[in-house]
């Protein structure tokens, strides 16, 4: 895996990132409390690319640069500008969950930056009990004191996974958490918590299919855990009436969110890394 680089962006906030391979520019953006190592798993299934991560702003090792901070909009011209950095006019992007989110809003505000999007359990409609779930843990510390005591707990608290690893588990933990003063820590910044449950805390759940209409002529492709209740089967087969060229696969015993690397996922995505390529915008 390639060593963190940075760059600045436009208000001052130092941005990591990692940048590896050669070929088609993929932009990987992750889940809402993630890195860019969520794509760790898949990275070695993807052919051909170069695989670019972003830390967005108050996760990992970019800045913590406050709440009002850490919004979609945000986050997106981060990416403009990382692929700015870059040197790169346009990438296809692959978006886990938030990353998603992110992805199409640059479809509908940066269209000419994108040559694809692959979306990673999220669509434009999400279920208030997935938004629930996360409600519950974001912005706090886990009770587990240890990698190992986190890693027994996690498969009791993520329902809807069945058939992963003890292993797996553990990298799960490795990725996600620190070990610090004798205790399980978050890697992203506790005020998180605060413009996301401002976002979705009303009794009308927002949707964005707007954002999804704008990614119409895009190679698109949907992956969706089939216990996921964050991204709802009826919302997924929307967006396949909608977009019946869409490349769509289901991942069984996975919930929110799958790690990418199941056989499904790999076909689905080097499918839609094959379509993009064909059609280079």
């Amino acid at each position: 895996m390639a060593d963190i680089s940075y760059f600045t962006a436009d208000d001052g906030a130092r941005i990591a990132y990692r940048d590896e391979g050669e070929g088609l520019p993929v932009l990987a953006l992750s889940g809402l409390t993630r890195t860019g190592r969520d794509f760790d798993y898949v990275a070695p299934h993807l052919r051909d690319v170069r695989l670019i991560r972003m830390d967005y702003r108050g996760r990992g090792a970019s800045d913590f640069t406050g709440a009002a901070t850490y919004t979609v909009p945000r986050e997106a011209s981060d990416a403009l500008q990382l692929l700015d950095h870059l040197g790169i006019a346009k990438a296809a992007v692959l978006g886990t969950s938030r990353g998603g989110l992110i992805g199409m809003w640059l479809a509908y505000a940066a269209r000419e930056r994108l040559l694809g999007l692959a979306l990673n359990d999220v669509g434009p409609a999400l279920e208030r009990g997935g938004l629930m779930k996360i409600f519950d843990y974001l912005g706090r510390n886990p009770a587990a004191k240890t990698p190992g005591e986190l890693a027994e707990k996690l498969p009791g608290a993520m329902a809807g996974f069945a058939n992963v690893p003890a292993s797996r588990w553990a990298e799960e933990v490795a990725r996600q958490y620190a070990e610090r003063d004798g205790r399980m820590v978050i890697t992203y910044d506790p005020e998180l918590r605060q413009p996301f449950v401002e976002a979705f805390k009303g009794e009308e759940i927002p949707t964005a299919w707007p954002l999804f209409d704008a990614c119409a002529g895009l190679p698109l492709c949907l992956i969706r855990g089939a216990n996921s209740d964050l991204l709802s089967r009826e919302t997924a087969q929307e967006m396949q009436r909608r977009r019946p060229d869409m490349i769509f696969a289901e991942v069984p015993d996975r919930a929110h969110i799958p790690f990418l690397d199941e056989p499904e996922a790999v076909a689905a995505l080097r499918m839609w890394i094959a379509r993009v390529q064909e059609n280079p915008g």
